[in-house]
């Protein structure tokens, strides 16, 4: 038999794609045992790692490393990483911009590698949860980086803000997510194709945080799902040691690793530090000449709230400190945090203003300074907003502003935790005032005015509600001119919350039946409860839902509580009780009232309720449009003032005006009485007048009429005249030679040819065929069908007939060519022609 490839001269392939997959599957299985050999043999106690290549790594972390320019172990990195690596549990602390997300996302990759959990069937094999979504973002970006070349895990970011569907779809494919609190739960929650029993690892990065009261139950919540044999990471500056936050996690025997636990300061070397006493109305002062001083500097400003951050951003944009402003805050959209983020990562000069959002773990690359505006809660918060600048050995300042009745106890609690600072002042002949500035932008714009007022409440509820009284201490703190220093006349009125929770209502999430597709659940804000649910059921007419509108502007309920009640009866509290703030009361009605009750009895039934003296006073309300005054003698009354739909029927009917050439109005219909219908005749004399008046300029329009129709019709009649003229000359064979000069040449041409003579030979020519062709039209007879009448001569119905008849006078007038008998005439028909 002979081969097959002596008689086709090829070869069969042969098949090295399974043989290349088999091998490579079997250098992974000899590079992971291999791993795990150098992993068993490693010496945690060991010193000498300074280099990424000194750790026994995979190939592809080491190759994403390179790529993305990361060669030399930090001090947290080296102490953290080895311990990882061999699954145990790990606190992590270590100062800001010391490199701590590396020492939890390389021990993720190479421990998950040697698990071999990759692909959709290994499940989801960790979990990072951080506190915000732009720490998560960022931490997803480096992951990303060190992960892309030769990792196949399938790594996702689940953060609020995006579409819930898209999310539940692909978290089901997920080997590693990277997420925030509140959205996780949601999804652990509402999401059923999401298995996580095949968890491996854990990491919390800004523990403390997530640990706190903001995120305490959805942690709690988040850890029920989860598998007790894991291994849990937490990392952060300023790490919990309490053993109930321990106890929650169930950590088993953690390693806690500090690496500047020893150290003289808990922030970086390269950090300077200052405070300034500052009086709280002159702040705002103090920041705006700061930026006018520091135009070419990269500045982020620190405040205690979203309302003040909204108002200094808007008031300082109208009044153009010449440095770009942006403002960051929890309550943006999705989009616009990303874009404010990158915006001011990728600026040299800008300035923004921000709230503790931005405090914990965002690397923003080379920021000058830190200015808190505003005292932050405690030093755990202090050392997470100065750690934005001073980051990896680069030089740092910051400057806190503090009222002097802040001064004594926040200076205790830094020296406390080794933060070093010193006091500076302020050059007085640079401060410049802007309370006149301010207060000229209230007065033209309501809505910032608004946002004052908001920014002033926000303010002093966040004072109110803090914990630490040795610092904050409100009955200190001068609220009329702080008021003033924001440019509003006067201190608005503020009610403050019932109980002791008021902060636990603040930091907690939303609640998960209230988010949507795209809600953010992971935020620290706090939705306002809706205060009347409306029924769905009801049917409501556009005249109801036009009552229903409310005005979203300064005309609002929540702005009309913000200013003084004039009318304010002696009941209320006096200010400085404990729950209200310049004379605000903390209940507008009592939760339980009695009704005035008439008991009728069988011995006194002629009784009636108008027989009991009314002592509630009565007084009379003028509406304009309404005839008479309204008696508001009651509760119900006093109500019926504030709808519109209840006062229409106090008002008089609208009437309608129609206004005349020089602007006077009269009304629509005006009828005459008797007296004056008699002064002007008899009625038959009216009458008479009357139709000779309608007589003459019916005559008048009858003549007008009469000149229009005339005038279509001689239009007509040139327009007719003008088609067959046109018609005539088409039809007309005649050719025109011009000369070299543009003329024509009329009595012979170079032949010795008669060219008017042939011309008009032609145009002779042209009719008498057109009149034999007629002619022979005409002889030619259609042939008769069988259902024709034989009598009739052309088997044609006279109508027929009549319009043929018709049609061959119109061609024959076609036809008809008026012979040029001057020059004038052949020059005109040559003209013509040729146009």
């Amino acid at each position: 038999m002979v081969p097959r490839a002596e008689i086709t001269g090829r070869r069969r392939p042969t098949k090295t794609k399974k043989q290349n997959h088999a091998l490579k599957r079997k250098r992974e299985t000899l590079n992971i045992e291999e791993l795990e050999k150098k992993v068993e043999e490693l010496d945690v106690s060991s010193s000498t790692f300074k280099d990424f290549d000194d750790l026994p790594l995979s190939e592809p972390t080491k190759a994403g490393l390179k790529a993305a320019h990361f060669t030399t172990l930090t001090d947290i990195q080296a102490k953290a990483i080895p311990v990882a690596l061999k699954g145990a549990d790990i606190l992590g602390a270590a100062k800001t911009g010391s490199g701590k997300t590396l020492a939890f996302l390389i021990p993720v990759l190479e421990n998950l590698y040697r698990e071999q959990c990759v692909g959709p069937d290994a499940g989801l094999g960790a979990m990072i949860i951080s506190p915000t979504r732009e720490l998560a973002i960022q931490i997803f970006e480096v992951l990303y980086k060190i992960g892309r070349k030769g990792h196949m895990f399938a790594a996702g970011l689940v953060i609020g803000g995006k579409s819930l569907k898209e999310e539940q779809d692909a978290l089901t494919r997920m080997n590693i997510v990277v997420c925030t609190p509140g959205r996780m739960l949601q999804h652990l929650s509402q999401t059923a194709a999401f298995n996580v029993d095949n968890l491996k690892i854990l990491v919390l990065d800004e523990a403390d945080r997530i640990l706190d009261m903001g995120f305490q139950r959805d942690v709690d919540a988040i850890v029920e799902y989860l598998p007790k044999e894991r291994q849990t990471m937490l990392f952060s500056a300023t790490q919990t040691k309490r053993v109930s936050d321990l106890a929650r996690l169930s950590l088993q025997d953690p390693e806690y690793i500090s690496v500047h636990e020893a150290a003289s300061n808990a922030t970086p070397v390269n950090l300077q530090q200052n405070y300034t006493l500052t009086p709280l109305n002159e702040k705002l002062d103090t920041l705006w000449s700061f930026l006018q001083s520091a135009k070419k500097s990269k500045i982020l400003v620190f405040l205690s709230s979203a309302k003040q951050v909204r108002f200094v951003y808007e008031a300082f944009r109208k009044m153009q400190p010449g440095i770009p402003l942006l403002h960051l805050h929890g309550r943006q959209k999705q989009t616009a945090r990303l874009d404010i983020t990158s915006r001011f990562a990728s600026a040299r000069a800008s300035c923004l203003f921000a709230t503790d959002v931005a405090a914990r773990g965002l690397d923003f690359p080379a920021v000058d300074w830190v200015v808190q505006v505003d005292c932050p809660e405690d030093a755990d918060t202090y050392i997470h907003r100065v750690g934005r600048t001073a980051r990896y050995n680069r030089e740092g300042r910051a400057v806190l502003l503090l009222d002097p009745s802040e001064e004594p106890g926040m200076l205790t609690r830094l020296a406390h935790k080794k933060v070093p600072i010193e006091r500076i002042n302020v050059r007085q002949n640079k401060k410049q005032s802007i309370t006149n500035q301010l207060a000229n932008l209230c007065f033209k714009d309501p809505q910032l005015k608004y946002l004052a007022q908001k920014a002033f409440t926000s303010y002093v509820k966040s004072i109110y509600i803090q914990k630490d009284k040795e610092i904050f201490q409100l009955t200190k703190l001068p609220l009329e001119e702080f008021a003033a220093s924001l440019g509003l006349p006067g201190a608005p009125r503020i009610k403050f919350m019932k109980g002791d929770d008021a902060k636990a209502r603040k930091n907690a999430p939303r609640q998960l039946y209230m988010s949507d597709e795209s809600d953010t659940s992971d935020e620290d804000g706090q939705k306002e409860p809706k205060t009347k649910e409306k029924k769905k059921n009801a049917i409501r007419t556009k005249y109801d839902k036009m009552f229903e509108r409310v005005n979203q502007d300064i005309l609002t309920n929540h702005y009309t509580k913000l200013i003084h009640d004039e009318n304010e009866t002696k009941s209320e509290k006096q200010p400085g009780q404990p729950g209200e703030l310049n004379g605000g009361n903390e209940d507008d009605d009592e939760f339980l009232s009695v009704k005035r009750r008439i008991p009728l009895d069988d011995a006194n039934e002629d009784f009636s309720p108008t027989d009991i003296p009314d002592k509630r006073p009565k007084r009379l309300v003028h509406i304009e449009g309404a005839k008479e005054p309204i008696l508001i003698d009651s509760k119900r009354a006093e109500k019926r003032l504030s709808s519109k739909k209840a006062l229409l029927k106090y008002k008089e009917k609208g009437t309608k005006l129609i206004f005349d050439d020089d602007g006077n109005a009269r009304p629509l219909y005006e009828l005459k009485d008797e007296k004056d219908f008699a002064e002007n005749g008899l009625p038959e004399e009216q009458r008479r007048k009357f139709v000779e008046n309608e007589r003459k300029r019916v005559e008048v329009e009858d003549i007008e009429d009469k000149q229009i129709a005339k005038n279509k019709r001689r239009e007509k009649r040139a327009k007719a005249k003008e088609r067959e003229r046109m018609e005539a000359m088409r039809g007309a064979d005649a050719e025109i030679y011009d000369d070299d000069y543009g003329g024509v040449t009329v009595g012979g041409n170079e032949n010795g040819e008669d060219v008017v003579a042939n011309f008009l030979a032609d145009a002779e020519g042209f009719v008498e065929s057109e009149e034999e062709k007629d002619e022979g039209s005409r002889e030619v007879k259609r042939e008769k069908k069988w259902f024709q009448d034989s009598e009739s001569d052309d088997g044609e119905d006279p109508g027929r007939q009549r319009r043929k008849k018709k049609k061959r006078k119109t061609d024959k007038k076609t036809a008809e060519v008026h012979e040029p008998e001057t020059l004038e005439d052949l020059e005109r028909m040559a003209a013509d022609l040729l146009s």
